[in-house]
């Protein structure tokens, strides 16, 4: 799988523990090594990692890897972006995007 830099990688055994689990709003990518706009997204999501490590944490699940996480929060659609905070999904957002307006999205639910 694509790793991007600043931007954990888990699992459907680890899902629970670094995303419903998190103190801080999780950032989740619902991610494929074929997807084409995956690819695009990745140095967005790796510099807004960075960029928001004070009050985001941003990770990635493979969805042919995991498919009990994908599943489990219906992704049909890659890349599928999806805000988490106290354990429960607050905002799903499907396709790539520019970086700015995914900070103006982030924006509406930190």
């Amino acid at each position: 799988m694509l790793q991007t830099e600043g931007v954990v990688t888990v699992t459907d055994l680890t899902f629970a523990e670094e995303v419903l689990g998190a103190e801080l709003p999780v950032l989740v990518d619902f991610t494929a090594d074929w997807c084409a706009p995956c690819r695009m997204i990745a140095p967005v999501l790796a510099d807004v990692a960075k960029e928001e490590a004070a009050r985001l944490k941003v990770v990635q699940v493979d969805v042919d890897s995991n498919p009990e996480t994908q599943a489990a929060y219906a992704v049909l659609s890659m890349p599928t972006l999806m805000v988490f905070k106290a354990g429960e999904p607050v905002r799903t957002m499907v396709g790539a995007r520019a970086k700015a307006k995914l900070l103006r999205e982030l924006a509406e639910v930190l």
